[in-house]
């Protein structure tokens, strides 16, 4: 199994010798790269509908690996039990939907439970989630495909909700890292909220706090 740079920078996130969960798994490539290369226990592939489960089964059955891989039909993680996964892969999704299943599926927070999002829309959303309801992210990459960028976040229950700033929704644990993806990214918010700055100024409206935050965006761009 060859994985694209997006799941294969997931996959690098993923713990040794533990039960993993990939809700949204649709071909099921990363559960088949993770049990093929002896990184994980065993799999558990979940999805909420049934054509994505049925490529999901012939690419586990193609690899011959239907001892070590369950399909799963579940919302999110709804048919999940507790204790029953420690790795849990959400990617590909919204922001907002993966902060819902966070939401409600209350046996999340267990400190022996790691989950690796990859958002598509609404990071930081989902970044103020887990930050509100005791995570702390330990472990932000970016991870870039056919052009596009994507953020990656590994986060574990701490149990007390984490004090937090704007800033820190908008540039998560990016400036902590040195590789040129990260830098690449955070040139690309600073970008997009200098024009927004550009935008306001023009139109002779008040954006001193936008202008603050436009400040502290320019320490990180290329």
């Amino acid at each position: 199994m060859k994985l694209d740079s997006r799941l294969m920078a997931i996959a690098n996130l993923v713990r040794k010798d533990k039960i993993f969960a990939d809700i949204g798994t649709d071909h099921a490539y990363l559960p088949v790269y993770l049990v093929e290369n002896g990184i994980i226990q065993k799999a558990i592939a979940a999805d909420l509908r049934v054509g994505p489960l049925d490529n999901a089964k012939e690419t586990v059955v193609s690899y011959g690996f239907t001892d070590k891989i369950e399909l799963r039909l579940s919302d999110g993680l709804d048919n999940f039990m507790e204790n029953e996964v420690q790795e849990i892969a959400v990617a590909g999704m919204g922001g907002l939907l993966i902060s819902s299943f966070i939401e409600r599926t209350k046996w999340l927070k267990n400190s022996d439970v790691h989950l690796i999002l990859q958002p598509m829309t609404h990071v930081e959303e989902l970044r103020k989630t887990l930050f509100d309801n005791g995570f702390v992210i330990d472990n932000e990459v970016v991870a870039e495909d056919d052009d596009k960028l994507y953020i990656i976040i590994s986060a574990c229950y701490y149990g007390d909700a984490t004090a937090f700033t704007h800033l820190d929704l908008i540039v998560g644990r990016l400036p902590l890292n040195q590789d040129e993806l990260s830098k690449k990214y955070l040139s690309k918010i600073y970008n997009k909220y200098y024009k927004k700055l550009v935008a306001l100024k023009n139109a002779n409206k008040e954006c001193t706090d936008l202008e603050k935050l436009v400040g502290e965006l320019s320490k990180w761009q290329l």
